[in-house]
């Protein structure tokens, strides 16, 4: 699947949800769903700059696509670095790189998080995106 067609999917998901506490629930449950971790990769140089709660985010090349893994100790921001594994995980850097992030508005989960979570949000993409350009340096060299 293209992050194209991964953020749509995402986007026609939130919309079946009622209200901000259903998808509240549904975010905190992909969370739950996130693979955890090696705790070998719960180290400093991993953790996201700007969280407020304690994001660590590792990336890896596999046959040209970057796989990210990641953990946090907050429910509801695991969630959130679930969501975007879910967009990012398992694409190319290049297209990872070229991607936008409208789906974040779309579904108005930044408009619905309090400051501090919304300046995680946009770290963790920022992150994603440096990992991106990383590996896309390993695969031009």
């Amino acid at each position: 699947m293209t992050i194209k067609e991964i953020q749509e999917e995402i986007i026609d998901e939130f919309s079946m949800f009622e209200d901000w506490m259903e998808r509240y629930e549904y975010i905190i449950e992909l969370g739950k769903s996130l693979p955890l971790i090696n705790d070998s990769y719960k180290l400093d140089e991993n953790l996201i700059r700007g969280c407020q709660s304690k994001v660590w985010l590792y990336s890896e090349l596999d046959n040209g696509k970057v796989r990210f893994t990641a953990d946090s100790d907050a429910i509801l921001t695991k969630g959130i670095v679930a969501l975007l594994l879910r967009v990012f995980s398992n694409q190319t850097p290049k297209d990872i790189l070229n991607a936008d992030t409208d789906f974040i508005n779309e579904i108005g989960l930044k408009e619905h998080l309090s400051p501090t979570r919304a300046n995680g949000l946009v770290s963790m993409v920022k992150q994603i995106k440096m990992y991106a350009l990383a590996q896309q340096a390993k695969i031009t060299s």
